[in-house]
């Protein structure tokens, strides 16, 4: 039998916040990316992404996933509009990134990292876009 998903409650302020954080780390990993660091960019892009999901979740259900696998906020994300749809696809791609940049001794190659930063970007753009809808 599965565990049941934890979830944490998450008011229009702190949707916003994170709204906030996960545009910081798409620009962080837009400036890893530029000066050639990509284990740095894509570990960046991911912990956006990750902010991006729990703002869209917030703001749209009023509470995000609060378990140790960043991917139960897919799961939310599905059952949060189409904004959620279109950050989940983005979120998918993203999350294998975490553990080969963050735990593996592998290099992360130019390509790999701007395609997450890209995603990154559009995630943060979501988030705010949903985030700053809500009152």
């Amino acid at each position: 039998m599965p565990k049941p998903m934890r979830t944490r409650p998450v008011s229009a302020a702190q949707a916003r916040a994170y709204a906030g954080k996960a545009q910081e780390f798409a620009d962080a990993a837009a400036d890893e990316l530029a000066a050639g660091r990509f284990i740095a960019a894509s570990s960046l892009a991911v912990h956006a992404g990750i902010n991006a999901g729990d703002a869209v979740t917030g703001a749209r259900l009023g509470h995000r996933a609060s378990g140790e696998d960043h991917a139960q906020v897919l799961s939310l994300l599905g059952q949060a509009g189409s904004d959620g749809a279109d950050l989940e696809r983005e979120l998918r791609r993203l999350l294998p990134l975490k553990t080969k940049v963050e735990y593996e001794p592998d290099d992360v190659a130019a390509s790999t990292a701007t395609k997450a930063v890209e995603r990154a970007i559009r995630c943060a753009r979501i988030a705010h876009l949903v985030a700053n809808s809500i009152s």
